[in-house]
C-alpha cells in the first residue's frame, strides 16, 4: 500500500535527481525502488513520505469489553 504510494509520488515527480536531493535518499535507490528492483529501508521512505506531504494516521482505538 504505502510502497505504491510512494512509486506513484515518483512517477509524477519533475526529477528523480531533485527528490533525491531534496530528500538525502540516492538517485540509484530511487531507481531501482521505482523499478520494483529493491526496497526502501524505512527511515528512506519516511523521507520521502515527508517530502511528499504524506500523511499517515491511525484509526482510534475500539474501547475494550468491560469499560477498562
Amino acid at each position: 500500500m504505502m510502497t505504491e504510494l510512494l512509486r506513484e509520488a515518483l512517477r509524477e515527480s519533475d526529477s528523480l535527481r531533485a527528490v533525491a536531493r531534496a530528500t538525502g535518499v540516492h538517485q540509484p535507490n530511487l531507481s531501482r525502488f521505482l523499478a520494483e528492483k529493491g526496497s526502501l529501508r524505512l527511515d528512506k521512505a519516511d523521507a520521502l513520505a515527508r517530502f511528499f506531504g504524506f500523511r499517515v494516521t491511525r484509526p482510534p482505538r475500539r474501547a475494550k469489553k468491560g469499560g477498562k
